[in-house]
């Protein structure tokens, strides 16, 4: 570790791209903190960018999954003096050497965040997913084998650089269904934290908005062990998640409609329950900032939590 110094310090790996631009942007609130940024023309120099390491705290990587392998790579080069690491990539999330990002995800987990080393950053669409289902799987409400069907639309920003500039200059369509393959590389990140033996169905769609998130899981009530109503998944998802936290169960009473743009800047995480109990139909659906609880937001809470800044 480098020596001692008047605050915890950390560098961006990336931080010229929109997660790295969000995380800065975020932790010049954040008092207690010293950011270092390396020298724009030795961005993608090997020896600076281990120089760098060398001299921080904590490595935040805002890269793509490749690039990620490489700056983990070259972290490990320091040997002993390795700084802590935060991958915003998808290239660790499911990797059991690693600890996952999502605090609120079990009892326990912001703990093992704040004692891990090497820490990998949830995805947007899996924060949603995850948090709606892994409370009913752990209570028995959804079976671990159920055929589970996840619908999600993001905000641009989410899609990387080529979809902005496409949104911004008007050429991109209004709204479009992605990852048709069924094979979306969030996948097995929402099967393996959410506890689902069975790999799930997941359909991402952009909407011609910068930022927002709705994830939707629809459920047959009478399909499920026990045929629960739909009062029952809600009483499970409130009573798991603490008062008070970033995430938290809202009632629907009167709720017809929903907007994926309302928590824009926040970095809550909003879980409903929608119900049909005549026609014993239910729609779990997440509302968050795709860049808030999940991107950005998320960063930052880890990095305090890694940090030790409470």
């Amino acid at each position: 570790m480098p020596a001692s110094s008047p605050a915890p310090t950390l560098f961006i790996d990336g931080e010229a791209g929109t997660t790295g631009l969000e995380i800065r942007e975020k932790l010049a609130r954040v008092p207690g903190i010293e950011v270092r940024s390396i020298d724009p023309a030795l961005r993608k120099d090997p020896a600076a960018r281990r120089d760098m390491m060398a001299s921080v705290d904590l490595v935040v990587l805002c890269l793509p999954d490749a690039a990620a392998k490489e700056s983990v790579a070259l972290a490990a080069e320091l040997g002993a003096d390795a700084p802590k690491i935060l991958d915003a990539s998808t290239a660790f999330r499911v990797d059991p050497a690693w600890t996952y990002g999502f605090a609120e995800m079990a009892p326990g987990q912001a703990e093992a965040i704040a004692s891990a080393r090497r820490v990998s950053n949830p995805g947007c669409y899996p924060t949603g997913a995850i948090a709606l289902l892994r409370p009913l799987v752990e209570a028995g409400l959804v079976p671990r084998d159920f055929p589970v069907t996840i619908n999600a639309v993001s905000g641009y920003s989410g899609g990387g650089r080529q979809m902005i500039e496409a949104y911004e200059a008007g050429t991109a369509p209004a709204f479009e269904l992605y990852g048709l393959t069924l094979e979306h590389k969030h996948v097995p990140e929402v099967q393996g934290y959410s506890g689902l033996a069975r790999r799930p169905i997941f359909v991402p769609s952009v909407g011609n908005f910068r930022q927002g998130m709705l994830v939707s899981i629809p459920l047959h009530l009478d399909a499920l062990p026990g045929a629960p109503k739909a009062a029952d998944l809600e009483a499970a998802l409130a009573g798991y998640y603490p008062q008070g936290g970033l995430v938290g169960v809202v009632p629907t009473a009167g709720e017809t409609r929903l907007e994926p743009e309302a928590l824009n800047g926040s970095d809550a995480l909003e879980l409903r329950v929608f119900a049909n109990e005549a026609m014993r139909h239910a729609l779990l659906v997440a509302r968050l900032d795709n860049l808030g609880k999940g991107a950005s937001g998320a960063a930052v809470q880890n990095i305090a939590l890694m940090l030790g800044l409470g």
